[in-house]
């Protein structure tokens, strides 16, 4: 499915760096606008990967510039409300689960008996 192809490119994403300076950008070719970059040049950027270990990314691999801020702790600066206190589901193993929305802090479970009238 589109969702398990992006989820793949997404868990195999790399952190790739700009270029820094003019000679890591692509070459200028039109004399009579010397500070303009030529259209079929215009996106083709010369990123590298951030670990030299990594090989350059390709046309259709998914990048990024910086890490994702985390969303377990609370950063007002960021406007992330952060995960402690909110309500789980210990049975979940989606976004709501316990598990991954405590980020491995440990969870205390209330048990509920509710009694209700039947029909």
């Amino acid at each position: 499915s589109v969702g398990d192809a992006l989820k793949d490119r997404f868990d195999g994403a790399s952190r790739v760096m700009m270029p820094s300076t003019e000679t890591d950008m692509p070459l200028q070719r039109n004399d009579a606008a010397p500070h303009r970059v030529p259209r079929r040049d215009r996106y083709r950027l010369q990123l590298r990967p951030l670990n030299p270990d990594h090989k350059a990314p390709g046309t259709k691999d998914l990048v990024y510039l910086e890490p994702s801020p985390g969303f377990c702790e609370k950063n007002t600066r960021l406007g992330i409300p952060g995960t402690h206190g909110r309500t789980c589901n210990d049975t979940s193993i989606g976004v709501d689960g316990c598990d991954l929305m405590c980020c491995g802090r440990g969870y205390r479970t209330d048990t509920m008996f509710v009694v209700e009238r039947c029909n």
